[in-house]
């Protein structure tokens, strides 16, 4: 069985210089430049926890977007506050999990500020972008840097909230995990968000 561990939330947002400056200003999260995604008419910024990350990410080229699932995904999605889209786990076992789910992986890249490629490989978007409480699957190279990674985080993913099938959900991932999410009954979708900083809990949703 592949192991899981919790990676980031899917964050769909109009303008990313406004939503940045709204997550410092009302939550006290300030986010980095992440880069564009060829191919998808998107870009992000990336909000670090240390072990996760949250993903702000909006429309760069209608056009372009508009070819593409992921792209019709976030335009579909945006909106000023930000939307809570989607989450994603992460596996050293991609091979495995396309596999026992019976579909393709498939690979991503975003160009950095600086020029650099960072790849990735994910299965089950296009599962996640039709039931929205299901989570993505990505796998990263072993050497390729983490998008949360920070000496001192601002803050931590305490829970993730998600409504849905439980029972589906948890055959999705594949059995057994210790995931930082709370299941609940409902339509499909991610509830809240829920950091813990220094001094405070951040609650998103």
């Amino acid at each position: 069985m592949a192991t899981i561990e919790f990676d980031h939330v899917v964050i769909a947002v109009t303008d990313l210089g406004d939503s940045a400056r709204t997550f410092a200003e009302r939550y006290g999260l300030v986010s980095i430049e992440g880069g564009r995604h060829p191919g998808w008419g998107t870009a992000n910024r990336i909000v670090p926890l240390g072990d996760s990350y949250l993903e702000l990410i909006g429309i760069v080229d209608e056009s372009e977007a508009a070819t593409n699932a992921v792209g019709r995904w976030v335009a579909g999605g945006a909106t000023e506050s930000g939307r809570l889209l989607g989450w994603a786990v992460r596996t050293a076992d991609l091979d495995d999990v396309a596999q026992r789910l019976g579909v393709s992986a498939v690979p991503g890249s975003r160009a950095t500020p600086t020029g650099e490629t960072i790849r990735w490989r994910t299965v089950g978007v296009d599962q996640a972008i039709e039931d929205p409480s299901l989570p993505f699957f990505i796998e990263r190279p072993p050497d390729a840097p983490f998008p949360g990674t920070v000496s001192r985080p601002v803050a931590t993913l305490s829970e993730l909230e998600v409504q849905g099938r439980p029972a589906k959900i948890s055959a999705w991932l594949g059995g057994d995990h210790s995931l930082p999410v709370r299941i609940a009954d409902g339509s499909p979708g991610i509830a809240r968000i829920v950091l813990t900083s220094a001094d405070r809990e951040i609650v998103i949703g």
